[in-house]
């Protein structure tokens, strides 16, 4: 990596710590294009990361969307003496009111955010790993927003665990698959039958059929869809459209498109048949886990057959049979997601002051959430939240 990539490049080598932390040598780099190839390295073997923070899926996010936030690439990478790179951590620097934060990239549009490690190094780092890791950054950034982080994955503690956090304010149900199970071990056969029961209807239309996108024709055809019919049923529950926002369109087209292994960065799952599109559940995939970024069904009549929970199944089915652990819908509690996920991934932010005037940043950011998550897990705050936001939406 040259000089010229990286914003500070400094040791993290203090007497005091030299001797505890395998971290040498810290790079904040500014440039998406000089941290590819380490960025790269990390998605390989041996490493541990979420198909979130994948470099196509985030540098898609930080051109088209970030970019138009006033969102800067800020991605910290630690070497050890040898030059091995040992974590990176994906971030984008804002500021605002007179506050430098620093936070994961992807904003909205990833489900879990974490860094991503070498795994020999996360199992073993401590306190002292990322006091080395975070003490390079206070001379550019006040404090550090690293929400809806999970405690594990793929049965492995996440290291930023060790750092002061919180509950996030949603939890993310989860289905674990067992390896080899049967059917009903996943989805019951009493739930089945009442899926097959209203897909007969579906079954009935010409053409119809389920299957995953793999030509781009077919995935920009299903995304011009997508982009019709998602706004309508935004305004139906009265909700922001999130998806109109500058730059997301593109992020998304261009992460749908991308190739990743045998599928895309953004998998595209659909039922349809010859006269429309049913219904449609995007998501990413890493050989162990699927996780739902985005989904819509049609606005005709078919509504009524539970296209959505049809689709679910298929998806659920598919991945068993690839031997994935697990499958998840994404952050929040709708009644769907608990038809199919009986367990819970602990989710947590950690909001952490790396200069005197980020402490007061990070209590309010901190209370903030703690805010947000008491509406969410009080059935009346939370009816009465929804009511004033519709008022004033």
């Amino acid at each position: 990596m040259t000089m010229a990539a990286a914003m500070q490049s400094r040791t993290a080598d203090a007497p005091a710590r030299s001797k505890a932390s395998r971290i040498a040598h810290v790079d904040i780099v500014a440039d998406l294009a000089a941290a590819e190839p380490v960025w790269r390295g990390f998605e390989g073997p041996g490493h541990l990361f979420t198909p979130y923070q994948g470099f196509d899926l985030l540098g898609s996010w930080q051109r088209s969307v970030g970019a138009q936030e006033g969102a800067h690439p800020f991605v910290v990478i630690a070497f050890d003496a040898e030059h091995r790179p040992l974590a990176l951590l994906p971030l984008a620097q804002r500021q605002g009111h007179g506050v430098r934060t620093a936070c994961f990239m992807g904003g909205k549009h990833t489900t879990f955010n974490m860094g991503l490690w070498n795994a020999e190094f996360a199992a073993q780092a401590n306190a002292v790993d990322l006091d080395a890791l975070l003490a390079p950054l206070r001379d550019h950034v006040d404090v550090l927003a690293l929400t809806q982080q999970p405690l594990r994955w793929l049965d492995q503690q996440n290291p930023l665990a060790l750092l002061p956090r919180q509950r996030a304010i949603n939890g993310c149900p989860l289905l674990v698959m067992e390896p080899g199970g049967p059917p009903a071990s996943r989805i019951s056969n009493s739930f089945r039958r009442r899926l097959k029961s209203k897909e007969k209807k579906l079954q009935a239309l010409a053409g119809y059929r389920y299957h995953r996108a793999v030509s781009d024709a077919d995935v920009t055809r299903l995304l011009d869809w997508f982009f019709r019919v998602k706004p309508a049923r935004m305004a139906e529950q009265k909700l922001p459209n999130v998806f109109a926002e500058p730059g997301v369109e593109q992020f998304i087209r261009s992460a749908c498109l991308a190739p990743r292994g045998e599928g895309r960065v953004i998998d595209i799952h659909a039922l349809e048949c010859n006269d429309e599109v049913i219904a449609i559940f995007a998501g990413v995939a890493d050989g162990k886990r699927f996780s739902m970024m985005f989904n819509t069904y049609t606005l005709s009549e078919q509504a009524r057959y539970s296209p959505g929970l049809i689709l679910m199944r298929y998806i659920i089915d598919r991945y068993a049979e690839r031997g994935y652990q697990s499958l998840d819908l994404g952050i929040g509690t709708d009644d769907y997601k608990r038809m199919f996920c009986k367990d819970d991934e602990e989710i947590f932010d950690s909001f952490v002051p790396l200069t005197s005037r980020g402490k007061f940043a990070a209590m309010a950011m901190s209370s903030l959430n703690r805010g947000k998550r008491l509406v969410k897990q009080n059935q009346v705050l939370f009816d009465l939240a929804r009511r004033l936001r519709q008022a004033f939406g």
